[in-house]
C-alpha cells in the first residue's frame, strides 16, 4: 500500500471511529503524521462527545492549517467563556485560518472575552479582504459597541465589505447608525441599498 493510500485508510478509520464509539482509535490518530487524519480524528472525538479542551487547544496550534481550521469549526460550537481561545488565530499567517477564526469568534455564545476589540482591529488592518469581511460579520453577530467604529469604517471599502457592514449595523442603534444607513440608501451597490432600506423599514 502506498503512503497516500495508507493515509486515506487511516483517515477512514478515524471517521468510522467517530460513528462506532471507538474513542481509543480516534485518540491514537490525533498524533498521526498526516494532517487530514489528525483533522478527522479531532472531529471523531467531538462527535463522540469526548473531545477535551486540551486536545482542542493543541489542534489550534497544529502546524497544519487544515487541522487548525477544523479545530476552529469545533471551537465555534463551544461557549466563549470556556477554553480554548480562538481569538489568537485571528492573526494566523494562513488567511483561510484567520477568516475561520473570525467566523468562529462571532459564533461563540457567549462571546469570548476580548473578541470584539480583536475583531475590530482585524476588520480594519488585515490585508485580506475576505478576513476583513468575516471580522465585520462577526462584530455584527456579537453586537459589542466596541466594534461599531470598525463596521462604520467598512462602509467606505469595497462593495462586499459594505454589504457585510450594512447587515452588521442591524446589531446596533443610535444616531450614528441611522445616519450611516441613510447614506447607504444612495450606495452605488444595489445590495447595499436594499439592505439599508430593509433595516430602515
Amino acid at each position: 500500500m502506498s503512503r497516500d493510500a495508507a493515509a486515506v485508510e487511516r483517515r477512514r478509520r478515524a471517521a468510522v471511529a467517530g460513528h462506532t464509539g471507538d474513542e481509543a482509535t480516534a485518540t491514537a490518530l490525533l498524533v498521526d503524521p498526516d494532517p487530514g487524519v489528525r483533522a478527522t480524528a479531532l472531529a471523531a472525538l467531538d462527535r463522540l462527545g469526548v473531545l477535551e479542551a486540551g486536545a482542542l487547544a493543541a489542534a489550534l496550534a497544529d502546524p497544519s492549517p487544515e487541522v487548525r481550521r477544523r479545530a476552529l469549526t469545533l471551537t465555534a460550537t463551544r461557549p466563549g467563556d470556556r477554553p480554548p481561545s480562538a481569538v489568537g488565530l485571528l492573526d494566523d499567517p494562513d488567511p483561510v485560518v484567520a477568516e475561520t477564526a473570525a467566523w468562529a469568534a462571532g459564533e461563540r455564545q457567549p462571546p469570548e472575552s476580548g473578541a470584539a476589540p480583536a475583531l475590530a482591529r482585524i476588520a480594519v488592518e488585515h490585508p485580506e479582504h475576505l478576513v476583513r469581511e468575516a471580522a465585520v460579520a462577526a462584530i455584527g453577530a456579537i453586537g459589542d459597541p466596541v466594534g461599531l467604529p470598525a463596521v462604520l469604517a467598512a462602509l467606505d471599502q469595497r462593495a462586499t465589505l459594505r454589504r457585510r457592514a450594512v447587515v452588521a449595523l442591524a446589531a446596533f442603534d443610535g444616531p450614528e447608525v441611522d445616519a450611516a444607513l441613510r447614506r447607504a440608501l444612495d450606495d452605488r451597490d444595489r445590495q447595499v441599498r436594499q439592505a439599508a432600506e430593509d433595516l430602515l423599514g
